[in-house]
């Protein structure tokens, strides 16, 4: 075998290991009345919800329904961006309407909800818990039943499959703020839910270890939902969300809503820098 083809056949390797493996619904499964069938239940599915924080309403009879494999999220700051990914994630409860992930309710069905999606933090330290790396990443293996032994070897699999051969061992704190967060997407990975979603996961990051990190969630099978102000970073994707103070102010392809909300950007930094001027 060419070497050439030996290296494609380990790509096809390394996304075959990666690929989710989709849990079969059963017919006794009591949360299958919260999944709608047919294709509305695949992707992220926000149904008229609602959001108040304080006084302030964040969403408002808010609809948004996000199916295809590569979604970017772009808005100012406070426009709801991370906010819709808390959502998604279940971490915070819509105050009305529902949020569904691949048909199941992030409310009432938050046991299967986490089989089907994994978020990463835009800082590392948020995330990691465990002071080694092989620790960190065995953890979301054994939360889903496989045994300790198992969950060791996945994980050391799935370093070396990155490149990261002999990392398991290593301490957490040790590692640079770039290799933190890939240590936090490999673990995102490891139990290979079907959507991954990122809220600004590169924002601390140099650009080598950007256009590293970037080249690796390219290669993934997984629908991947991200928060980005680095407009080039989703300029690839298949469609941008332009999110206002709760509202969607565009949607669609890259090359329709990215000119428009850079326009926008640049108007707004401009006004901010002329403000108070004589």
């Amino acid at each position: 075998m060419s070497a050439e083809a030996k290296r494609e056949s380990q790509g096809v390797k390394l996304l075959d290991m990666l690929r989710p493996k989709r849990r079969q619904a059963r017919p006794d499964d009591p949360a299958a009345e919260t999944r709608p069938r047919g294709a509305s239940a695949a992707g992220l599915a926000f149904d008229r919800v609602k959001l108040v924080r304080g006084a302030q309403p964040v969403f408002a009879d808010f609809s948004l329904v996000l199916t295809e494999p590569r979604i970017g999220l772009v808005g100012d700051n406070g426009s709801g961006k991370s906010t819709l990914l808390r959502l998604a994630n279940g971490l915070v409860a819509p105050g009305g309407g529902s949020v569904s992930v691949n048909g199941c309710d992030t409310v009432r069905d938050r046991k299967h909800l986490h089989d089907e999606i994994g978020f990463v933090f835009q800082n590392p330290d948020h995330q990691i818990i465990f002071p080694t790396v092989g620790e960190e990443i065995a953890f979301g293996l054994t939360e889903r039943g496989a045994a300790a032994d198992e969950a060791k070897r996945r994980a050391e699999d799935l370093l070396a499959a990155h490149g990261c051969a002999g990392w398991a061992g290593r301490a957490v704190h040790e590692l640079s703020e770039g290799q933190k967060q890939l240590v936090c997407i490999l673990a995102v990975i490891a139990p290979e839910p079907a959507i991954i979603l990122l809220d600004e996961p590169f924002s601390s990051l140099d650009l080598p270890m950007r256009l590293s990190l970037s080249a690796r969630l390219a290669a993934l099978p997984q629908q991947i939902v991200m928060a980005s102000h680095d407009l080039d970073l989703i300029a690839g994707f298949d469609r941008i969300v332009w999110l206002e103070r709760g509202r969607i102010a565009a949607d669609g392809p890259p090359a329709e809503v990215l000119p428009r909300y850079r326009a926008h950007a640049e108007a707004r930094g401009q006004a901010l820098l002329t403000e108070g001027a004589p």
